[in-house]
């Protein structure tokens, strides 16, 4: 089979993004174990054709960068076939470096790891964590790469929606800077968070192309199975979620995962955003694509409708409830 190529141009990025956060012992134990090159390729012959990664997701970034080597040396893909979107400035849970000489320093080491000499996109990494003036000095920097051609866009990545547009809006009269070409928030387009959704106008008029949303199952909390220990959220967010899945399965015969999945896909798409998706697995990512294709083809509007209502109805309060995050401090 033969891959199309890409255009380059940010839009025309595939409405799914295979996510490469689960390439990480957050939510693999033993990644390296992961078969990440069916995982890829299965991806790209389905019409995805970009991944997005970070130095901060553990081997991430390696074990992807030799997953496409291997399948570029047996001559199924090529370095136009995909994009590649990785972010910078995160180094572990508290640690951040977002000076020029490690913003440089990590951009080098990307570019090695994931074998190629341009990125399409890079992040700054969840900015709300460092000072403006931090987060000023890092993208001045990577606008220069940009320039030089290490990198074709660079946006900022990060939780707390409002931080996220407040740093948007003020990079536009910044000099060296401008227009950023893009943002990434998480967890605030999904189920149980609309956020992304109602300021996305403001967002546009911020004059960036794309407006991204990843972690569409909200790191792990939309689904039936216990959700991962690292999850920030509040213990009754929680446990309100766990109940939600609970009362879908047994009396609506309904995944939480998949209701959540074409609820977020449906929302984000007529917004010509693109959606992350984290998967562990080409069987997981086959029932990522299963409902894609149920949202595209409609078959699921008039259900889903119904049991969207029911379920943001079953979280009360707890509807677009959010928690703090860096120098953020949650809405609840």
């Amino acid at each position: 089979m033969s891959l199309p190529k890409v255009s380059g141009r940010l839009q025309d990025i595939s409405p799914l993004v295979l996510g490469g956060a689960t390439f990480n012992t957050q939510y693999n134990d033993d990644p390296y174990s992961m078969h990440i090159r069916d995982l890829l390729y299965t991806a790209l012959e389905n019409g995805i054709n970009a991944i997005d990664t970070s130095p901060y997701y553990g081997p991430s970034e390696e074990l992807i960068g030799h997953a496409l080597k291997n399948l570029m040396d047996s001559g199924k893909v090529s370095r136009d076939n995909y994009y590649i979107c990785t972010k910078v400035g995160r180094i572990q849970l508290d640690e951040f470096d977002y000076s020029p000489d490690w913003v440089k320093t990590s951009i080098y080491r990307s570019l090695q790891r994931l074998n190629t000499d341009y990125l399409d996109v890079v992040y700054l990494h969840d900015v709300e964590f460092v000072d403006d003036s931090g987060i000023f000095e890092a993208l001045q920097t990577l606008m220069e790469l940009k320039q030089q051609g290490l990198i074709r866009y660079v946006g900022i990545s990060g939780y707390p929606v409002p931080f996220l547009h407040r740093i948007a809006s003020e990079c536009v009269s910044k000099p060296n800077i401008g227009k950023l070409d893009l943002v990434l928030s998480y967890s605030n387009m999904c189920l149980q968070n609309t956020l992304l959704a109602q300021w996305y106008g403001k967002f546009m008029e911020t004059g960036i192309q794309l407006l991204n949303n990843a972690s569409i199952l909200s790191m792990s909390l939309l689904r039936s199975q216990e959700t991962r220990s690292f999850h920030p959220g509040s213990p009754k967010l929680k446990q309100t979620c766990s109940d939600l899945a609970t009362t879908l399965k047994q009396h609506h015969n309904t995944e939480l995962a998949e209701l959540a999945t074409r609820f977020a896909i449906r929302e984000w798409l007529p917004k010509q955003g693109k959606t992350v998706i984290g998967v562990s697995n080409v069987d997981e990512l086959h029932s990522a694509l299963e409902q894609y294709k149920a949202v595209v083809e409609r078959t699921n509007d008039d259900s889903d409708h119904k049991l969207v209502k029911l379920s943001q109805s079953l979280l009360g309060h707890h509807l677009n409830e959010t928690w703090d995050s860096g120098r953020y401090k949650a809405t609840l």
